[in-house]
């Protein structure tokens, strides 16, 4: 049976759905697998808005522009759940869950991307968060499959990750008890070394996440489905769809708009980048191998019983094995065609470098990010504006920071499973639903897609220059080789008047 055909009339329940992987997910399955039933999406209200309300204007976004022009009443099939993956039952009322009862494919993909939240959030969201759905989906007599999305940083301590679990780095029941029992300055105390040292809490939870689920992996047709450092679409449904600023399109629009100047990481690291669409499509490859090949599994309660020896299902969607690329090569790609196609709010000369060197950073980063960001906050000032940049730039201190272990290490992760899904695609749909035919992808036009995308999705500009940014470039050209000129000629008569006085 074809990959599509076998959705027809499938009920999906989505967690994480208005993430960037979430509305991805949704997208695709709606416009690729059109007979599929429903698909539930758990939503929690925000800043006012209804579940239905923020869910229809996730359907309106340009993500669901070609889904609407082709498809239009395929968006009919989605329906909102309220709910919250930190409450206990998830939050959804008795109703709701009535109306859950025919789901047969779950993709649990909600969590907390933040790397700096506080211990007691993390373990709430992204460990109980996965149990309290297993334990409602161990009532849905016709589940067929359950998709746990993980992440291939869930034990970044192993730098050679194979696709297995790892042995538990503390009891995920007894974490789940502490966050229930004590308040967050207290779980923060201790939170490095309960937490084994890890770089982050989301790192640490989302490996006591792949626990919980390991520990039901006899009771219920689950596995693990392990993306990497998740980044815009490659082709699907658009080139260089995005929806947040995570990852190099982050560093590449801050690095556009002049903002970051340096950058303390490893310019010949190799790092795993993988297309959000190549993401998409291995999930649902890997729920069509259990659509077809059923797992049997023991009567379902909520009692965890001795498990058999057959171990869990893991996929490390990862693809720097296959079309690998260095940090450095990121940078130099970036600044090249900002400057061809730069943003309309740049508000420096773009460009930046980064060194291993620390502290060059630091002064690179005082002098190059602190003192701009003076200048052009008094500057606003000075007009009767809003100051920004002071605060901004502490914030970008901040978030790298929390990521510094990422950016000067190389892991290998291991992807036989992730490669196998490709085999198993039918040749009449390996341009729907295929990834392999996408090797050795040529960087150079994915991230000229991917800052094209950013100016439009995440900037709401045109994806093409205008000339008044262009003009702006030139500008800013000149500036920056007058201020370089003036400094570097006022350090060489420093320098003179220095070799006068011992001379």
């Amino acid at each position: 049976m074809s990959i599509s055909p076998a959705f027809k009339d499938q009920e999906i329940f989505v967690t994480g759905g208005t993430g960037f992987l979430g509305k991805a997910l949704i997208e695709k399955l709606l416009r690729s697998c059109t007979t599929l039933s429903k698909i539930y999406v758990l939503l929690r209200p925000k800043k006012g808005q209804s579940v239905e309300q923020r869910l229809k204007d996730q359907l309106d976004s340009k993500l669901y522009q070609r889904l609407r022009e082709e498809q239009p009443e395929s968006l009919a099939k989605v329906i909102p759940i309220q709910g919250d993956v930190t409450e206990l039952g998830l939050g959804i009322s008795p109703g709701d869950l009535s109306r859950l009862n025919n789901v047969t494919i779950v993709y649990h993909s909600a969590a907390s991307v933040r790397f700096d939240d506080p211990l007691r959030s993390a373990i709430l969201m992204n460990t109980r968060g996965t149990h309290e759905l297993i334990k409602l989906a161990l009532q849905w007599k016709k589940l067929k499959a359950f998709v746990h999305v993980s992440t291939t940083y869930s034990n970044p301590s192993v730098l050679e990750v194979e696709e297995r679990v790892y042995p538990p780095l503390a009891d995920w029941r007894t974490t789940i008890k502490l966050a229930e029992t004590y308040d967050e300055q207290t779980l923060n105390i201790f939170s490095l070394k309960y937490g084994n040292f890890q770089p982050n809490t989301y790192t640490f939870t989302k490996s006591l996440a792949e626990q919980v689920v390991n520990s039901y992996r006899d009771q219920l047709p689950i596995f693990i489905f392990r993306p990497s450092i998740v980044i815009s679409t490659l082709e699907d449904p658009v080139p260089g769809w995005t929806d947040n600023f995570n990852g190099p399109t982050g560093l590449l629009v801050a690095c556009g708009v002049g903002i970051l100047r340096s950058q303390n990481c490893d310019p010949d690291c190799i790092v795993d980048f993988v297309p959000v669409d190549i993401v998409v499509r291995g999930l649902i490859i890997a729920a069509y191998k259990y659509l077809i090949t059923p797992t049997p599994v023991k009567t379902k309660n909520l009692e965890i019983k001795e498990k058999d020896d057959k171990p869990l299902y893991v996929v490390n969607c990862a693809t720097a094995n296959i079309s690998p690329i260095t940090m450095g090569q990121v940078i130099d790609i970036g600044k090249t065609y900002i400057r061809q196609n730069p943003f309309e709010r740049t508000l420096w000369l773009p460009g930046g470098s980064i060194t291993l060197c620390p502290v060059l950073h630091f002064v690179r980063f005082c002098t190059m990010h602190i003192m701009m960001a003076i200048v052009v906050d008094t500057l606003l000032r000075l007009s009767n504006e809003k100051p920004f940049l002071l605060k901004l730039q502490r914030r970008i201190f901040a978030a790298f920071s929390a990521l510094q272990v990422f950016a000067t290490t190389e892991w290998h992760f291991q992807n036989e499973n992730f490669r196998a899904l490709h085999d198993m695609v039918q040749k009449n749909e390996i341009a729907t639903f295929g990834f392999m035919q996408h090797s050795n992808i040529d960087y150079v036009a994915f991230f000229r897609n991917g800052i094209r995308g950013a100016k439009e999705f995440l900037l709401g500009e045109s994806p093409n220059s205008s000339n008044a940014a262009r003009f702006r470039l030139k500008i800013f050209y000149i500036l920056d080789f007058t201020i370089q000129a003036v400094i570097y000629g006022f350090l060489m008569f420093l320098l003179y008047k220095l070799a006068l006085k011992i001379f």
